[in-house]
């Protein structure tokens, strides 16, 4: 009898210092994050704001925690090749992904069959930054304002032509939405991205572009197109003097391009933490806020519960706009 409670004593013993022992081994591995080179995937080709953004967060990520975070341009299928790469990979840390709007609260809508989903697929780590999108008019035509705008197309519903980047990208449903808030109806007139929808629009083929202002900058500033607003709730000092869309004719109208970063679902929450803490350090920096704004784009900070709203709320308005649209998934 002594001798069965003696093994069960030493059994017991054993077990303890194995649970130690693993959680000493997985808190030191937590501490250690990173050891080793992390891969931040982008799901689009390189050039662009997207992966001006990426390039910029991924060499400050360096410098914080002294590892390499090395960029992997996975482009294709409209983002769902690289952003689903992520949702595949181990939860460990050394995989991320920095994605836009466009792949996880627009596409979504698009796509029949989505080979990820932007709620359950991922961890969420942090927001990141946004792109301001302009409202611009051939510099040629006598719109003024918004309400110049929105007067003359409920004169003369479904002449003036708007154009956009492509169906279903963020530049065709901003227009969908607009029509839709307004009351109006316009042509679309789809192009194969942004370069031809612009220099478009300057020429005068079509009258209405909605387009990330950077994009735009040069052609407004040589007058060319004539910038009535911008997109964001707020002005911005990526648009100086321009009014918002909302406070000039239609309340409560917003339409960012945005980007955040996200993890494969079930990262630990300690490594969540590390990596939240080091952005938001980063995207407080103010040589780092005047670089992201050189390129356009504004910055964005917050919880990882804060991505989740923000993500759920444009996820929805998007919704809104391709189910009254009448887009049919692919």
């Amino acid at each position: 009898m002594e001798e069965t409670h003696l093994k069960a004593s030493v059994h017991i013993v054993k077990t303890l210092l194995t649970a130690v022992a693993l959680g000493v081994g997985s808190s030191a591995f937590a501490q250690a994050y990173p050891s080793r080179a992390v891969t931040l995937v982008s799901p689009f080709p390189p050039g662009g704001a997207a992966d001006v953004v990426i390039r910029m967060l991924a060499q400050e990520l360096g410098k914080e925690f002294g590892q390499s975070f090395v960029v992997d341009n996975r482009a294709g299928a409209g983002g769902a090749i690289g952003t689903s790469s992520v949702a595949r990979a181990t939860p460990d840390g050394y995989t991320l992904l920095v994605t836009s709007s466009s792949t996880m609260s627009i596409n979504p809508h698009l796509t029949a069959k989505r080979p990820y989903d932007p709620f359950t697929s991922f961890t969420p780590i942090s927001l990141v930054g946004y792109a301001t999108n302009e409202l611009v008019v051939t510099a040629t035509l006598p719109y003024k304002t918004v309400g110049d705008l929105i007067a003359a197309a409920k004169a003369e519903p479904g002449k003036i032509a708007f154009g956009s980047n492509g169906v279903g990208t963020l530049s065709h449903l901003m227009g969908e939405m607009f029509m839709q808030q307004a009351g109006v109806k316009m042509l679309h007139v789809p192009y194969k991205g942004a370069a031809p929808a612009v220099a478009d629009t300057a020429a005068g083929q079509v009258s209405v572009l909605f387009a990330n202002v950077a994009s735009v900058a040069p052609m407004v500033k040589t007058g060319k197109l004539r910038g009535l607003a911008i997109t964001s709730l707020k002005p911005t000092p990526l648009a100086p003097g321009l009014p918002t869309i909302a406070e000039s004719a239609l309340p409560g109208f917003e339409a960012n391009q945005w980007w955040g970063m996200w993890g494969p679902a079930g990262l630990p929450r300690d490594i969540v933490d590390k990596l939240n803490a080091a952005v938001t350090k980063i995207l407080s920096n103010p040589d780092t806020v005047q670089r992201f704004n050189a390129e356009g784009v504004g910055l964005l900070t917050g919880t990882p519960e804060d991505l989740t709203a923000y993500l759920r709320a444009d996820y929805e308005r998007w919704g809104k706009v391709v189910k009254a649209a009448g887009i049919a998934p692919e």
